[in-house]
């Protein structure tokens, strides 16, 4: 088995910067090679980025494109970093799919450049998720996983939590 796990992104709050002239946020580059760097991570990744777009502007053609490339990648265990307004979406195309690998899917609720981001708690969290769980989808915020098809986006929270009545993992 590849030990390497590929890390795909597609935008979202994680990567975006603040154009201070304009008072809005945007993508550049991302930033998880830093990321990577300021964690100390020790562990085989590739990154590779797919899209840099909000996840409300993402269209079935581009979670489509998601879901193909997790199927092509040689690795079998993946991180999605991903917008968190749809990222229950793509999570459930994915789990769709049937991949048979294992998918986590993460991303922050304030951009990592602002400096107080939970980003780079949410991406060694995922990582270290991708190393122990077995296939399937997963949906990894603030230290806790879910199953893909288990998770809705608390708006009001500002938290992940599980459906009501089910059962999630946590870290």
């Amino acid at each position: 088995m590849n030990p390497t796990i590929r890390i795909l992104v597609t935008g979202g709050t994680f990567d975006k910067e603040y154009d201070e002239l304009g008072g809005r946020l945007f993508f550049k580059d991302t930033h998880l090679h830093e990321m990577l760097r300021l964690a100390r991570c020790r562990i085989p990744v590739e990154v590779e980025t797919l899209m840099m777009i909000d996840s409300l502007d993402m269209t079935e053609a581009d979670r489509a494109r998601v879901v193909e490339r997790c199927r092509s990648s040689a690795e079998e265990r993946l991180v999605v970093t991903h917008g968190t307004d749809t990222m229950v979406e793509t999570a459930r195309k994915l789990q769709a799919a049937g991949l048979g690998k294992t998918v986590i899917l993460t991303g922050a609720m304030i951009p990592y450049a602002f400096g107080s981001s939970d980003g780079l708690f949410n991406l060694g969290s995922a990582l270290s998720f991708a190393q122990v769980l077995p296939p399937g989808v997963y949906v990894a915020m603030n230290g806790r996983y879910f199953p893909g098809d288990k998770v809705r986006k608390n708006r009001q929270g500002g938290v992940f939590e599980e459906l009501p009545g089910r059962q999630s993992g946590e870290g």
